[in-house]
Protein backbone atom coordinates (compact mmCIF):
# COMPACT_ATOMS: atom_id res chain seq x y z
CA UNK A 1 0.00 0.00 0.00
CA UNK A 2 1.48 3.43 -0.99
CA UNK A 3 1.78 6.08 1.90
CA UNK A 4 1.81 9.43 0.99
CA UNK A 5 2.90 12.32 3.60
CA UNK A 6 3.18 15.87 3.26
CA UNK A 7 5.29 18.85 3.92
CA UNK A 8 4.33 22.14 4.91
CA UNK A 9 6.32 25.35 4.20
CA UNK A 10 6.19 28.82 5.16
CA UNK A 11 3.34 30.96 6.78
CA UNK A 12 -0.08 29.93 6.48
CA UNK A 13 -2.66 32.43 4.98
CA UNK A 14 0.26 34.02 3.08
CA UNK A 15 1.98 33.54 -0.02
CA UNK A 16 4.82 31.90 1.67
CA UNK A 17 2.66 29.03 2.72
CA UNK A 18 3.34 25.73 0.34
CA UNK A 19 2.12 22.08 1.28
CA UNK A 20 4.11 19.69 -0.51
CA UNK A 21 3.24 16.00 -1.29
CA UNK A 22 6.02 13.24 -1.02
CA UNK A 23 5.95 9.40 -1.12
CA UNK A 24 8.72 7.21 -0.46
CA UNK A 25 11.09 9.75 0.44
CA UNK A 26 10.44 11.93 -2.88
CA UNK A 27 8.30 14.73 -3.44
CA UNK A 28 6.00 14.26 -6.05
CA UNK A 29 3.14 16.33 -7.98
CA UNK A 30 -0.03 15.76 -6.99
CA UNK A 31 -1.71 16.93 -10.22
CA UNK A 32 0.63 13.95 -12.29
CA UNK A 33 2.50 11.35 -9.84
CA UNK A 34 -0.23 10.04 -7.64
CA UNK A 35 -1.80 7.50 -9.55
CA UNK A 36 -5.75 7.66 -9.59
CA UNK A 37 -6.98 4.66 -8.71
CA UNK A 38 -5.37 2.20 -5.68
CA UNK A 39 -6.09 -0.75 -7.40
CA UNK A 40 -8.42 -2.09 -10.71
CA UNK A 41 -11.44 -1.38 -9.22
CA UNK A 42 -12.73 1.81 -11.08
CA UNK A 43 -14.93 2.53 -8.08
CA UNK A 44 -12.25 3.82 -5.79
CA UNK A 45 -10.50 6.51 -6.24
CA UNK A 46 -7.31 8.57 -4.71
CA UNK A 47 -8.54 11.85 -3.53
CA UNK A 48 -5.76 14.83 -2.43
CA UNK A 49 -7.71 17.19 0.05
CA UNK A 50 -6.94 21.04 -0.40
CA UNK A 51 -9.57 22.20 1.70
CA UNK A 52 -10.75 21.26 4.87
CA UNK A 53 -14.25 21.21 6.12
CA UNK A 54 -15.62 24.70 7.26
CA UNK A 55 -12.10 26.40 6.15
CA UNK A 56 -12.47 29.39 4.02
CA UNK A 57 -8.84 29.84 2.53
CA UNK A 58 -9.01 28.64 -0.62
CA UNK A 59 -6.12 26.19 -1.20
CA UNK A 60 -5.73 24.32 -4.33
CA UNK A 61 -2.79 22.40 -6.12
CA UNK A 62 -1.17 24.45 -8.27
CA UNK A 63 -0.75 23.97 -11.51
CA UNK A 64 2.00 26.34 -12.21
CA UNK A 65 4.30 25.73 -9.09
CA UNK A 66 7.03 23.76 -8.83
CA UNK A 67 5.92 19.72 -7.81
CA UNK A 68 2.27 21.38 -8.48
CA UNK A 69 1.87 21.92 -4.31
CA UNK A 70 -0.90 23.08 -2.93
CA UNK A 71 -1.03 27.03 -2.07
CA UNK A 72 -3.39 29.16 -1.20
CA UNK A 73 -4.81 31.02 -4.02
CA UNK A 74 -4.75 34.96 -4.42
CA UNK A 75 -7.17 37.32 -6.14
CA UNK A 76 -5.98 41.64 -7.16
CA UNK A 77 -2.93 40.99 -4.82
CA UNK A 78 -4.99 39.73 -1.70
CA UNK A 79 -5.48 36.10 -0.22
CA UNK A 80 -8.58 34.27 -1.38
CA UNK A 81 -11.02 33.26 1.01
CA UNK A 82 -14.74 32.74 0.46
CA UNK A 83 -17.74 33.87 2.24
CA UNK A 84 -19.52 32.70 4.77
CA UNK A 85 -23.18 32.45 3.41
CA UNK A 86 -25.55 31.79 5.76
CA UNK A 87 -25.49 29.34 7.28
CA UNK A 88 -22.92 28.36 6.18
CA UNK A 89 -19.28 28.21 7.48
CA UNK A 90 -16.76 28.37 4.82
CA UNK A 91 -16.77 24.90 2.89
CA UNK A 92 -19.61 22.38 3.39
CA UNK A 93 -17.38 19.48 3.23
CA UNK A 94 -13.74 18.47 2.51
CA UNK A 95 -12.60 19.82 -0.82
CA UNK A 96 -10.18 18.51 -3.24
CA UNK A 97 -8.93 17.06 -6.49
CA UNK A 98 -8.45 13.77 -8.08
CA UNK A 99 -5.00 13.41 -9.17
CA UNK A 100 -4.32 12.62 -12.70
CA UNK A 101 -7.61 14.09 -14.04
CA UNK A 102 -8.00 17.23 -16.09
CA UNK A 103 -11.23 19.22 -17.31
CA UNK A 104 -10.27 19.88 -20.91
CA UNK A 105 -10.23 23.14 -21.36
CA UNK A 106 -10.32 23.07 -25.58
CA UNK A 107 -12.78 20.29 -25.38
CA UNK A 108 -16.42 20.92 -25.18
CA UNK A 109 -18.46 18.43 -23.27
CA UNK A 110 -21.21 16.35 -24.80
CA UNK A 111 -23.45 16.86 -21.44
CA UNK A 112 -22.94 20.77 -20.65
CA UNK A 113 -22.07 22.08 -24.32
CA UNK A 114 -19.02 23.77 -22.10
CA UNK A 115 -15.18 23.74 -22.69
CA UNK A 116 -13.82 22.48 -19.47
CA UNK A 117 -12.12 24.40 -16.63
CA UNK A 118 -8.54 23.76 -16.94
CA UNK A 119 -8.05 21.87 -13.57
CA UNK A 120 -8.07 18.80 -12.39
CA UNK A 121 -11.84 17.48 -11.47
CA UNK A 122 -13.14 18.90 -7.92
CA UNK A 123 -13.78 16.35 -5.01
CA UNK A 124 -16.76 16.44 -2.49
CA UNK A 125 -16.28 14.46 0.18
CA UNK A 126 -19.18 14.06 2.18
CA UNK A 127 -17.56 11.90 5.07
CA UNK A 128 -17.24 12.60 8.54
CA UNK A 129 -13.80 13.19 9.76
CA UNK A 130 -12.62 16.37 8.75
CA UNK A 131 -9.36 16.17 6.30
CA UNK A 132 -6.03 18.42 6.48
CA UNK A 133 -4.95 20.22 3.64
CA UNK A 134 -2.78 18.10 1.38
CA UNK A 135 -4.14 14.55 2.79
CA UNK A 136 -4.07 11.88 0.24
CA UNK A 137 -6.38 9.14 1.06
CA UNK A 138 -8.62 6.28 -0.70
CA UNK A 139 -12.54 7.10 -1.74
CA UNK A 140 -15.20 5.86 -2.74
CA UNK A 141 -17.29 7.30 -6.00
CA UNK A 142 -20.99 8.61 -5.47
CA UNK A 143 -22.39 10.15 -8.00
CA UNK A 144 -21.66 13.96 -9.73
CA UNK A 145 -22.67 17.66 -10.19
CA UNK A 146 -22.23 19.27 -13.36
CA UNK A 147 -21.54 23.40 -11.94
CA UNK A 148 -21.06 25.62 -15.12
CA UNK A 149 -18.62 28.55 -13.76
CA UNK A 150 -17.99 31.40 -15.70
CA UNK A 151 -19.13 29.46 -19.16
CA UNK A 152 -16.86 26.63 -18.07
CA UNK A 153 -17.92 23.39 -17.61
CA UNK A 154 -16.78 22.64 -13.72
CA UNK A 155 -17.45 18.80 -12.61
CA UNK A 156 -18.00 18.17 -9.31
CA UNK A 157 -17.13 14.46 -7.87
CA UNK A 158 -18.88 13.46 -4.91
CA UNK A 159 -17.30 10.46 -2.55
CA UNK A 160 -17.02 9.28 0.71
CA UNK A 161 -13.48 8.35 2.04
CA UNK A 162 -13.23 4.08 2.06
CA UNK A 163 -12.48 3.90 6.12
CA UNK A 164 -15.79 6.12 7.03
CA UNK A 165 -18.00 4.94 9.23
CA UNK A 166 -20.90 5.10 6.51
CA UNK A 167 -18.85 4.24 3.17
CA UNK A 168 -20.39 0.57 4.09
CA UNK A 169 -23.47 1.84 3.87
CA UNK A 170 -23.59 3.97 0.99
CA UNK A 171 -22.52 2.66 -2.70
CA UNK A 172 -24.38 5.02 -4.76
CA UNK A 173 -25.75 8.92 -4.34
CA UNK A 174 -29.50 7.92 -3.72
CA UNK A 175 -28.12 6.57 -0.32
CA UNK A 176 -26.52 9.52 0.55
CA UNK A 177 -29.85 10.79 1.80
CA UNK A 178 -30.37 7.96 3.90
CA UNK A 179 -27.25 8.99 6.22
CA UNK A 180 -26.60 12.80 5.15
CA UNK A 181 -30.23 14.59 4.90
CA UNK A 182 -30.32 17.91 3.19
CA UNK A 183 -26.47 17.86 2.41
CA UNK A 184 -27.18 16.92 -1.54
CA UNK A 185 -29.37 19.75 -1.75
CA UNK A 186 -27.29 21.98 0.48
CA UNK A 187 -24.73 21.26 -1.89
CA UNK A 188 -26.57 22.87 -4.64
CA UNK A 189 -27.11 25.88 -2.97
CA UNK A 190 -23.58 26.30 -1.67
CA UNK A 191 -22.30 25.88 -5.12
CA UNK A 192 -25.20 28.18 -6.36
CA UNK A 193 -24.63 31.52 -3.99
CA UNK A 194 -20.91 31.42 -2.85
CA UNK A 195 -19.86 34.21 -5.41
CA UNK A 196 -22.50 36.61 -4.81
CA UNK A 197 -20.80 38.31 -1.38
CA UNK A 198 -18.40 39.01 -4.54
CA UNK A 199 -20.45 40.68 -6.86
CA UNK A 200 -20.85 38.06 -8.90
CA UNK A 201 -24.32 36.18 -10.50
CA UNK A 202 -25.35 32.93 -8.84
CA UNK A 203 -24.13 29.92 -10.36
CA UNK A 204 -25.99 27.94 -12.73
CA UNK A 205 -25.90 23.79 -13.49
CA UNK A 206 -25.70 21.07 -16.26
CA UNK A 207 -28.34 18.52 -16.51
CA UNK A 208 -31.34 20.32 -15.14
CA UNK A 209 -29.82 21.08 -11.84
CA UNK A 210 -30.34 17.14 -10.88
CA UNK A 211 -26.87 15.08 -9.46
CA UNK A 212 -25.78 12.27 -11.41
CA UNK A 213 -25.42 8.64 -10.40
CA UNK A 214 -21.72 6.33 -9.80
CA UNK A 215 -21.92 5.15 -12.74
CA UNK A 216 -22.48 8.79 -14.67
CA UNK A 217 -19.85 9.86 -12.27
CA UNK A 218 -17.27 7.02 -13.21
CA UNK A 219 -17.35 7.72 -16.88
CA UNK A 220 -16.78 11.58 -16.46
CA UNK A 221 -13.70 10.52 -14.29
CA UNK A 222 -12.40 7.97 -17.14
CA UNK A 223 -13.24 11.21 -19.86
CA UNK A 224 -10.77 13.19 -17.42
CA UNK A 225 -8.23 10.89 -17.04
CA UNK A 226 -7.77 10.53 -21.11
CA UNK A 227 -7.66 14.50 -21.51
CA UNK A 228 -5.26 14.47 -18.57
CA UNK A 229 -2.89 11.53 -20.10
CA UNK A 230 -3.28 13.54 -24.00
CA UNK A 231 -1.70 16.22 -21.44
CA UNK A 232 1.02 14.31 -20.28
CA UNK A 233 2.06 13.46 -23.47
CA UNK A 234 1.87 16.66 -25.41
CA UNK A 235 2.35 19.36 -22.33
CA UNK A 236 0.26 21.66 -24.96
CA UNK A 237 -0.96 23.52 -22.48
CA UNK A 238 1.11 26.92 -21.17
CA UNK A 239 1.18 27.43 -17.18
CA UNK A 240 1.19 23.79 -16.34
CA UNK A 241 4.60 22.69 -15.11
CA UNK A 242 5.85 19.01 -15.07
CA UNK A 243 8.30 18.45 -12.95
CA UNK A 244 10.06 15.22 -11.51
CA UNK A 245 10.17 13.98 -8.21
CA UNK A 246 12.75 15.32 -6.35
CA UNK A 247 14.56 14.26 -2.78
CA UNK A 248 12.45 15.20 0.24
CA UNK A 249 16.07 16.23 2.09
CA UNK A 250 15.74 19.33 -0.42
CA UNK A 251 12.70 20.96 1.06
CA UNK A 252 13.17 22.74 4.82
CA UNK A 253 10.01 21.59 6.71
CA UNK A 254 9.12 25.29 8.30
CA UNK A 255 5.84 26.82 9.13
CA UNK A 256 3.65 28.67 11.11
CA UNK A 257 0.50 29.40 12.02
CA UNK A 258 -1.08 32.48 10.20
CA UNK A 259 -4.07 34.92 10.94
CA UNK A 260 -7.28 34.85 9.19
CA UNK A 261 -8.52 38.57 8.25
CA UNK A 262 -11.44 39.50 10.59
CA UNK A 263 -14.24 39.70 8.05
CA UNK A 264 -13.65 36.40 6.70
CA UNK A 265 -15.76 35.42 10.05
CA UNK A 266 -18.62 37.85 9.41
CA UNK A 267 -21.71 36.56 7.34
CA UNK A 268 -23.28 37.43 4.18
CA UNK A 269 -27.40 37.37 4.44
CA UNK A 270 -28.76 36.57 1.35
CA UNK A 271 -32.19 38.65 0.93
CA UNK A 272 -35.31 36.91 1.02
CA UNK A 273 -37.59 37.04 -1.61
Amino acid sequence: MTIYNKIETGKKYTESYKVFITEDNKVVSPFHNIKLHPSETKEVVRVVNEIPRFENAKFEINKSASLNCITQDTKKGEMRFVSNVYPFKGYLWNYGALPQTWEDKDEVCEYTKCKGDNDPLDVVDIGTRRKGVGEVYEAKVLGCLALIDDGECDWKIVVIDTKDRNASSINDIEDVEKFFPGLLADTFKWFKVYKLPDGKPENIFGLNSEIQNKDFALEIIDNAHKSWKKLITHKHIKGITFDEPIDVNILDEKTEEGEVPLKVNEYFFLKKD
